[in-house]
């Protein structure tokens, strides 16, 4: 595949961005508090405000900070918690990114590529956990085109546990495709597109990706534009915090997400943000170049949710449990749960290998354990994907969203998917406690809802299956 940026332009005005973070460094505290009770309308927030918010430092403003963002969260996702494990298909790569494991000088790392039986395998260990929503994750390498991932794809989606289990919605990390390549994702029925531009600086970018397609900086800028004429209404974006400065990548990251909703009328679905974490042979994985304290993680994530009060906010397990509890609150959507992070992991009874993995998670606990924990906090894990069966997707769920559509059929739907995993696969105490949470949370419904609801709890009992508003 050819890259062809001959008339892509580069959208992200470094220089712009610069006098924003610089001219914000210093903002009174009134001014602060003004900004929140702007964002408590959940409208989203400009540039400039999301850059002063990102300096707060003081501690009394920091937990206002904190406090709008819980109340936004709240407001808009509820309790609802969406739940994913990465599914990686290869790590054969001939990029030479600087912090990665999977850069082409490794040469410690195992290399390997899933067939379409270890796929199907794989499948089966998620399945049987309880899983129905898989991001795949590809190695970038030009033998490795849109033909082959939509292959894999097919393989996901016909592969079905002898239990209730089937992948509903597949989500795509992998190298930039051009329109015709994104197209044949489309046709097999991919969820999101997913695709980091790591960093927007342009001086670091290059730097850090000497070789490989992943160095032509524009090529991967101009992704998501494709991926959206092709015809896939969700997208979702991310820089990896630690390779420059985090207020210059993620007022940039905004700008792209602005640059999107202009030309589509639509911005990201999805949001990510991951710290750098050790990967074999790499220093700069080891030492991060502009390494961000957990202060000002846990401020940049409510920020975000304050700045696009819609979009949803991918937390990895690249962070650590106590961290992954804190953030929920702050403005996490979906969280990923159970993850090992190469091929074949999943079917590994030595999973922790760092000869093999792309970096080091911070949470190695299974699907279970993570369940148990966001129930005794209150949370309804969700395997929801009601909407891309029924076409509410890109623009036309962000208008829902804005309406309260969420709460209104999300959160239903989180229940019920909830149910099934408990019926299908939890422990019993696993059980007891996620029915008690399911009966709590329907008092909460107006008499019609609850009925409706209701019923269909009642019908799963009876062993139907995948049913949702």
């Amino acid at each position: 595949m050819k890259l062809k940026t001959t008339g892509l332009t580069d959208f992200i005005d470094g220089n712009k961005i610069w006098e924003t973070v610089n001219s914000t460094t210093r903002t009174e505290a009134a001014h602060v508090h003004d900004i929140l009770d702007k964002a408590l309308e959940a409208k989203g927030l400009s540039l400039d405000d999301t850059a002063r918010l990102l300096q707060v430092e003081d501690p009394e403003l920091s937990e206002a900070l904190f406090e709008t963002a819980r109340k936004v969260k709240q407001t808009i996702y509820g309790n609802r918690l969406v739940l994913f494990a990465p599914l990686y298909i290869t790590n054969e790569c001939f990029n030479r990114c600087a912090y990665c494991g999977f850069k082409d000088t490794n040469k410690e790392l195992l290399r390997r590529t899933l067939s379409a039986d270890n796929i199907r395998q794989e499948v089966s260990v998620l399945e049987k956990q309880g899983h129905k929503r898989l991001l795949l994750v590809y190695g970038e390498h030009p033998k490795f085109g849109a033909d082959w991932i939509a292959d894999t794809v097919r393989t996901v989606y016909d592969t079905v546990s002898d239990k209730s289990g089937e992948i509903r919605r597949v989500n795509i990390n992998c190298a930039p495709l051009d329109v015709e390549g994104f197209r044949k994702l489309h046709e097999v029925g991919i969820g999101t597109y997913q695709c980091f531009q790591e960093t927007y600086h342009r001086e670091t970018y290059a730097e850090l990706h000497p070789v490989g397609h992943k160095k032509n900086y524009l090529w991967r800028l101009h992704a998501m534009h494709r991926a959206m004429e092709a015809g896939i209404d969700d997208v979702g974006m991310g820089t990896l915090l630690g390779l420059y400065d985090y207020r210059f990548d993620t007022i940039a990251l905004l700008s792209h997400a602005a640059e999107l909703e202009s030309k589509f009328g639509v911005g990201p679905h999805t949001l990510s943000f991951p710290r750098l974490e050790p990967a074999l042979n790499s220093e700069m994985a080891y030492n991060p170049p502009y390494p961000i304290s957990d202060a000002r993680f846990k401020r940049l994530v409510a920020v975000l949710r304050l700045s696009v009060p819609y979009t949803g906010l991918i937390l990895s397990t690249r962070e650590n449990r106590q961290m992954r509890r804190e953030l929920l609150d702050l403005g996490i959507s979906q969280l990923s749960a159970g993850s090992r992070t190469y091929p074949g992991a999943y079917s590994d009874p030595d999973y922790d290998r760092p000869d093999v993995q792309q970096f080091c998670i911070g949470d190695n606990r299974n699907l279970e354990e993570v369940i148990r924990e966001i129930v005794e906090h209150g949370y309804v894990p969700s395997w929801c994907t009601a909407c891309y069966r029924a076409g509410r997707t890109g623009e036309h769920f962000m208008e829902l969203a804005k309406k309260g559509f969420i709460q209104e059929f999300c959160h239903p739907n989180a229940l019920l998917t909830f149910k099934e995993y408990l019926l299908d696969y939890a422990q019993a105490g696993t059980r007891d406690m996620g029915n008690a949470l399911i009966s709590n949370e329907l008092k909460g419904f107006a008499a019609k809802r609850k009925n409706v609801v209701a019923d269909r709890l009642v019908r799963i009992e009876h062993g139907e299956r995948d049913l949702y508003l």
